[in-house]
């Protein structure tokens, strides 16, 4: 039996995967990835936004995107944990970006999931805010979705009945079983920016416990050797808009494929 994946592995190891499949024995091989990650990708972590649960966690996602967006103008996929979170987004962001000529689509509000995909293929000055199965599966090529922003690290809510039998089977379920689940799923929303050698991109993460919490590098270690940078998200707009205009320049002179 083989076993082929691109989120197999959590903090560059097999064991989480080898542990919730009883496997004690197997060969394991890791490929490096085809794409130039460093120069195609930004991976921008904000450390002013206050963490998820906090007071005005909400408005200063909401605001962020709001002018990240504007910079962008659109070609963008919004991954949420929870269905109130995006609803809540979306009515906040919709007026503000769709006066100024970027379309807002949310999942359940608009169409099914490959309608809304469609959708941001065929008009890339749209902002797709999506769940669940957004996280993977979604193959978007090319210059339509060209900023990715993750919300909240994905992890499960611990009052899930199967998510809390489960770790009942760990001694340090946090560590053991919480937060490889999450940077698989991290690691699959991560994907859905750079589909070919010729995409480019930048990946926001709008939740401070990458830089706030030691486990964040578990979730930084596990993606491909980006360009990171930890900022302000009074920066992000511009730094966005900046480094997309910089690699289509590039790509322009042949720089890039």
């Amino acid at each position: 039996m083989v076993l082929t994946s691109a989120t197999l592995t959590t903090d560059g190891s097999f064991d989480y995967i080898r542990s919730r499949l009883g496997v004690e024995r197997a060969g394991e091989l890791q490929v490096a990835s085809p794409f130039d990650y460093p120069r195609s990708t930004l991976l921008y972590l904000t450390d002013d936004i206050p963490e998820p649960g906090q007071p005005g966690y909400q408005r200063h996602l909401q605001t962020a995107l709001i002018d990240l967006c504007r910079a962008t103008r659109g070609h963008a996929m919004v991954l949420f944990t929870s269905h109130s979170a995006l609803q809540a987004t979306y009515r906040a962001i919709k007026r503000p970006l769709e006066s100024e000529g970027i379309l807002v689509l949310g999942q359940r509000l608009d169409g099914s999931p490959r309608q809304l995909v469609e959708r941001l293929k065929g008009h890339p000055e749209t902002v797709l805010l999506g769940t669940n199965s957004f996280w993977e599966g979604v193959d978007v090529v090319g210059d339509a979705l060209s900023l990715l922003v993750i919300s909240k690290l994905p992890f499960s809510v611990p009052s899930d009945p199967i998510f809390a039998a489960r770790s009942e089977l760990f001694d340090e379920p946090f560590q053991q079983y919480a937060i490889p689940q999450a940077v698989l799923r991290f690691k699959q929303g991560f994907g859905r920016l750079i589909r070919s050698s010729t995409d480019r991109g930048v990946c926001v993460i709008l939740d401070r416990r990458m830089v706030s919490r030691r486990y964040g590098k578990s979730f930084v270690h596990s993606l491909p050797d980006c360009t990171v940078e930890v900022g302000r998200s009074a920066d992000l707009p511009g730094r966005a808009a900046g480094w997309l205009r910089q690699r289509d320049m590039e790509a322009a002179v042949g720089l890039l494929p």
